[in-house]
């Protein structure tokens, strides 16, 4: 549920992927090494077809190179992050947006951006899509087309038992982590003003530039909690070797949606239709069950959604 205000996150065969959230402390995600890269399962990953029909739809431009490349910011598992190679992405984003390229024929080259970045970057042209948790919401589709593929909300975590007393609804007086350019950093906002005007100490707010370091802050006790997409807190929870713990209840969910260039209709409807296709045949729900993030699943992929 990444989001910024002017716009507005395995093919390779590696066996371990490691996210380091506090000083010692690894996290890791092992996972099959059958040439489609690491998930935090031993599930394998559907293998994929192209279907000639939609390979057609792609415009030539896009596919006379036979790859697709798209803008990254690769801090923010299990949507998108960096194996422990330090420059393969994965993660379930690019696991499915790869499926989705086999499916209109062709491969994804990542290439790792500021998630600020992006979505000027494929209006520009310097990228072919976005690809990095995107919530769809209308000021992105004012400067892009998005294409939905995963529903995801916002949650909290603290340090396991919540010494700081930290209460989502009011967080007054206590310091936050949060990802720089995200709506959690909307999110955190609106309560600091609530508690200041109430008269209750304002929150302070720890933007980061990546969600690996928000996590460590928590991990580390320099803040009291953070919030993050809901699957990025459960990952985080998990991989934490019960050092943080989820507090209250997802809420806001909102879709994910791939980035494609606004006046390039024609390859958004080829992404939808491969995307959809995936869901049909039950590759799309194989990928993200692999990944642990099976609750997210959609089952209709839409070009610039209410």
């Amino acid at each position: 549920m990444r989001f910024v205000h002017f716009a507005t996150a395995r093919y390779a065969a590696v066996r371990y992927a490691t996210v380091v959230i506090a000083a010692g402390v690894a996290l890791s995600a092992c996972g099959s090494d059958d040439g489609t890269g690491t998930t935090p399962t031993t599930q394998p990953l559907p293998t994929v077809t192209a279907d000639a029909a939609l390979a057609a739809m792609v415009p030539d431009a896009i596919k006379a190179d036979g790859k697709i490349t798209a803008g990254v910011e690769a801090t923010y598992p299990p949507a998108e992050f960096l194996a422990e190679d330090g420059k393969t992405v994965i993660g379930f984003d690019p696991d499915l947006f790869k499926a989705v390229a086999a499916k209109l024929g062709l491969t994804v080259e990542f290439q790792q951006s500021t998630f600020g970045d992006i979505i000027p970057g494929v209006g520009t042209g310097k990228y072919e899509a976005g690809v990095s948790a995107f919530t769809i919401n209308k000021d992105r589709i004012q400067q892009a087309n998005m294409v939905s593929y995963f529903n995801a909300g916002t949650q909290w975590a603290t340090k396991k038992g919540n010494p700081a007393g930290v209460s989502i609804d009011e967080p007054c007086g206590k310091r936050i982590a949060v990802q720089k350019d995200t709506v959690q950093v909307d999110d955190i906002t609106v309560r600091s003003t609530a508690c200041t005007s109430a008269g209750k100490p304002a929150v302070t707010i720890d933007p980061y530039p990546g969600q690996d370091a928000a996590a460590n802050a928590v991990v580390s006790g320099k803040d009291d909690a953070m919030l993050a997409d809901s699957p990025v807190i459960a990952y985080a929870v998990q991989q934490s070797n019960g050092q943080l713990e989820k507090l209250g209840d997802i809420y806001d969910s909102a879709p994910y949606g791939y980035v494609v260039k606004k006046s390039d209709m024609q390859f958004a409807q080829a992404i939808q239709k491969a995307t959809q296709a995936l869901i049909d045949d039950g590759s799309y729900k194989k990928i993200l069950d692999a990944w642990n993030v099976g609750d997210g699943a959609i089952k209709t992929s839409e070009i610039n959604p209410a």
